[in-house]
């Protein structure tokens, strides 16, 4: 790793901190702390998600023309405001607005600490950066949670806006940290070959990439959209699962990640990205099983608790497959010079995800205990059944990037630069 690559790992993990601090909680502070219901925390968490749907097609846009630094560093002042805001909001109306900001911040990120990785990584080295950022990040997320799950005290209103503000701290810290970052020149869009130039038409007219958006919609909405809404909604209305047991899995989810990424990293990297996705699928199948033993095996409340920890453990053994498959699958699909563009694309892909799976696993999750394990049981089955036919649509190199490193694919005989030209 460079020293530019070091710079963004620490600002990833020093965000992650700060969102580990009020992700678990957000249910438990709309709907009891300020005592605006149910279906109103369902909304808050709907909202990041629109509100991501609204900026992110014009933050690919920027972030191809201007670069993905000072897109990045207007996304954390944003989102800054919007946390501290969150904190202080009484009403459901400052509560919605406070989360459109911080949700708009936090969509416009991804992308453009993307696309720095991206910048500042070759295609030989792209899966072990993206998989640092996530191990790293979720370093972060569990630590910060950890901490905030025995901090918060849901009868002090207080305690709450203190998590806020640490919060918005650690993304204000973050922009004097990437701030010092000095990023190669990457291609421009005025640079890119003429076919390139298609910008949101071409990326549409490629199969693999709009299978891969397919794909990256049910993963977000079974898994990443459940974990702020209908996952701790349940824990909590089924499970009866407390706040510190809620920072407690969080912490196990990210344990497990910690522990097995490096590990899982040199397992997909000799397998086909689409098998990888696929195995994924069945993991988080049987964490949904285990979930409804939780809530609906009528077990005692330390067997809910530890069924329900191994629950985000196992999603975490699943993102620790993904962390080093996904992203670097986008970037390898994208022509020179549109990065941006197609993380934004994936990214928008994953809002819309989390706007429609807190909607919709919020209430279910809340109060339709067994309809809601069933439903994201079997979305979880459709992940592999999506992530075989993925596999169709991508080159031999874009599956499994290791025949880059064989000047002979095994298939057909072929050179790996032919089949790296051909890609």
């Amino acid at each position: 790793m460079g020293a530019e690559m070091r710079r963004i790992h620490v600002g990833n993990a020093l965000s992650a901190f700060g969102l580990g601090f009020t992700v678990p909680y957000l249910y438990v502070y709309v709907a009891q702390v300020r005592d605006l219901g149910a279906m109103t925390a369902g909304l808050v968490l709907a909202v990041f998600a629109v509100a991501a749907l609204v900026v992110l097609p014009f933050a690919g846009r920027a972030i191809v023309r201007r670069g993905p630094m000072p897109v990045l560093l207007l996304a954390l002042v944003t989102a800054a405001v919007g946390s501290l805001s969150l904190g202080l909001a009484s009403t459901s109306t400052t509560v919605l607005m406070s989360a459109a900001a911080l949700g708009a911040g936090q969509a416009v990120m991804q992308p453009a600490l993307a696309t720095m990785i991206v910048d500042c990584s070759t295609a030989e080295t792209r899966s072990r950066a993206f998989a640092t950022q996530f191990f790293l990040q979720n370093l972060g997320l569990g630590v910060g949670g950890l901490i905030g799950g025995h901090l918060v005290d849901a009868s002090r209103a207080s305690s709450f806006t203190l998590l806020f503000a640490i919060e918005a701290a650690m993304f204000l810290l973050l922009v004097v940290v990437m701030a010092t970052v000095r990023m190669p020149r990457a291609p421009m869009v005025e640079d890119a070959p003429g076919q390139a130039r298609g910008s949101w038409k071409q990326l549409l007219g490629n199969r693999a990439m709009v299978q891969l958006c397919v794909v990256g919609f049910v993963l977000f909405f079974a898994c990443y959209g459940q974990f702020e809404s209908g996952l701790s909604a349940y824990g909590v209305e089924a499970a009866g699962i407390s706040t510190s047991a809620l920072g407690t899995a969080l912490a196990a989810n990210t344990a497990m990640i910690v522990v097995a990424q490096f590990a899982v990293l040199k397992f997909v990297e000799r397998r086909k990205r689409s098998r990888v996705i696929a195995a994924v699928g069945l993991i988080w199948a049987l964490a949904w099983v285990i979930a409804g033993y939780a809530g609906l095996g009528h077990v005692s409340q330390t067997m809910a608790t530890a069924a329900f920890v191994s629950t985000y453990a196992l999603f975490g053994l699943g993102e620790a497959m993904l962390s080093p498959t996904v992203a670097p699958l986008v970037a390898d699909l994208a022509p020179s010079g549109l990065a941006g563009q197609y993380n934004s694309a994936f990214a928008l892909v994953k809002q819309l995800a989390l706007a429609v799976g807190p909607a919709v696993g919020g209430p279910m999750g809340a109060s339709l205990h067994a309809p809601y394990i069933v439903t994201f049981l079997l979305f979880s089955l459709g992940i592999t059944f999506l992530a075989v036919r993925l596999g169709r649509q991508l080159t031999p190199v874009q599956n499994q990037p290791s025949l880059a490193k064989s000047r002979v694919v095994v298939r057909g005989g072929a050179s790996a630069e032919s089949v790296q030209t051909a890609a």
